[in-house]
Protein backbone atom coordinates (compact mmCIF):
# COMPACT_ATOMS: atom_id res chain seq x y z
CA UNK A 1 0.00 0.00 0.00
CA UNK A 2 2.51 2.68 0.50
CA UNK A 3 3.87 2.47 -2.92
CA UNK A 4 0.49 3.38 -3.92
CA UNK A 5 0.45 6.06 -1.40
CA UNK A 6 4.16 7.14 -3.02
CA UNK A 7 2.60 7.02 -6.50
CA UNK A 8 -0.59 9.15 -5.97
CA UNK A 9 1.49 11.89 -4.14
CA UNK A 10 3.94 11.67 -7.33
CA UNK A 11 1.20 12.26 -9.61
CA UNK A 12 -0.27 14.57 -7.46
CA UNK A 13 2.82 16.49 -7.32
CA UNK A 14 3.21 16.56 -11.45
CA UNK A 15 -0.48 18.02 -12.01
CA UNK A 16 0.63 20.55 -9.04
CA UNK A 17 3.56 21.61 -11.35
CA UNK A 18 1.86 21.55 -14.67
CA UNK A 19 -0.67 24.00 -13.23
CA UNK A 20 1.28 26.03 -11.57
CA UNK A 21 3.90 26.38 -14.87
CA UNK A 22 0.60 26.80 -16.89
CA UNK A 23 -0.25 29.86 -15.03
CA UNK A 24 3.22 31.66 -15.07
CA UNK A 25 3.08 31.04 -19.02
CA UNK A 26 -0.03 32.68 -19.84
CA UNK A 27 1.20 35.48 -17.75
CA UNK A 28 4.26 35.54 -19.53
CA UNK A 29 2.41 35.31 -22.76
CA UNK A 30 0.06 38.20 -21.42
CA UNK A 31 2.68 40.38 -20.81
CA UNK A 32 4.48 39.93 -24.19
CA UNK A 33 0.58 40.53 -25.86
CA UNK A 34 0.37 43.23 -23.79
CA UNK A 35 4.05 44.86 -24.69
CA UNK A 36 3.99 43.97 -28.56
CA UNK A 37 -0.18 46.26 -28.79
CA UNK A 38 1.37 48.99 -26.95
CA UNK A 39 4.52 49.23 -29.03
CA UNK A 40 2.81 49.01 -32.70
CA UNK A 41 -0.42 51.11 -30.94
CA UNK A 42 -2.94 48.71 -31.04
CA UNK A 43 -6.11 47.65 -28.95
CA UNK A 44 -5.56 44.58 -26.36
CA UNK A 45 -8.65 43.36 -27.00
CA UNK A 46 -10.47 41.06 -24.10
CA UNK A 47 -7.26 41.70 -21.69
CA UNK A 48 -7.06 37.49 -22.53
CA UNK A 49 -4.74 34.90 -24.83
CA UNK A 50 -5.81 31.83 -25.23
CA UNK A 51 -3.91 28.87 -25.58
CA UNK A 52 -3.99 26.85 -28.81
CA UNK A 53 -1.12 24.45 -28.70
CA UNK A 54 1.10 22.26 -26.65
CA UNK A 55 3.87 20.54 -27.83
CA UNK A 56 7.31 18.88 -26.30
CA UNK A 57 10.59 19.69 -27.73
CA UNK A 58 14.01 19.77 -26.80
CA UNK A 59 15.89 23.17 -26.55
CA UNK A 60 19.53 23.85 -27.34
CA UNK A 61 21.05 21.79 -24.79
CA UNK A 62 18.87 18.68 -25.01
CA UNK A 63 16.60 19.37 -21.83
CA UNK A 64 12.69 18.24 -23.18
CA UNK A 65 11.20 21.83 -22.88
CA UNK A 66 7.08 22.79 -23.35
CA UNK A 67 5.99 24.82 -26.97
CA UNK A 68 3.18 26.62 -26.04
CA UNK A 69 0.77 28.41 -28.30
CA UNK A 70 -1.07 31.17 -27.83
CA UNK A 71 -3.84 32.99 -29.45
CA UNK A 72 -5.20 37.04 -28.85
CA UNK A 73 -7.09 39.46 -30.62
CA UNK A 74 -6.65 43.57 -30.76
CA UNK A 75 -7.76 46.13 -32.62
CA UNK A 76 -6.17 49.05 -34.88
CA UNK A 77 -8.88 51.10 -35.30
CA UNK A 78 -10.91 49.77 -32.84
CA UNK A 79 -13.96 48.90 -34.68
CA UNK A 80 -12.31 45.79 -35.81
CA UNK A 81 -11.06 42.46 -34.64
CA UNK A 82 -7.46 40.96 -35.51
CA UNK A 83 -5.71 37.56 -34.49
CA UNK A 84 -2.56 37.84 -33.32
CA UNK A 85 -0.41 34.83 -31.73
CA UNK A 86 2.57 34.06 -29.67
CA UNK A 87 4.73 31.26 -28.81
CA UNK A 88 6.55 30.46 -25.62
CA UNK A 89 9.20 27.97 -25.48
CA UNK A 90 9.80 26.96 -21.76
CA UNK A 91 9.35 30.37 -19.95
CA UNK A 92 11.17 32.58 -22.72
CA UNK A 93 8.88 34.26 -25.31
CA UNK A 94 9.87 33.28 -29.13
CA UNK A 95 7.62 35.24 -31.56
CA UNK A 96 4.87 37.40 -31.68
CA UNK A 97 2.85 38.39 -34.09
CA UNK A 98 0.90 41.12 -34.95
CA UNK A 99 -1.05 41.19 -38.53
CA UNK A 100 1.81 40.86 -41.01
CA UNK A 101 4.76 41.86 -38.60
CA UNK A 102 6.66 39.97 -36.31
CA UNK A 103 7.79 41.45 -32.89
CA UNK A 104 10.44 40.20 -31.33
CA UNK A 105 10.77 39.81 -27.77
CA UNK A 106 11.72 42.84 -25.80
CA UNK A 107 15.45 42.64 -24.40
CA UNK A 108 14.12 42.74 -20.34
CA UNK A 109 11.89 39.51 -21.00
CA UNK A 110 12.27 37.29 -18.46
CA UNK A 111 12.21 33.28 -18.56
CA UNK A 112 10.50 30.86 -16.19
CA UNK A 113 12.27 28.18 -14.83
Amino acid sequence: MPDLETLSFLVLGLLAWYWFAGIQARDTAMQAARRACEDEGLLLLDDTVSQTGLSPARDDEGRLRLRRSYEFEYSDTGDNRRRGSLVLFGGQVLLVNVGLRVVPPAPDQRMLH
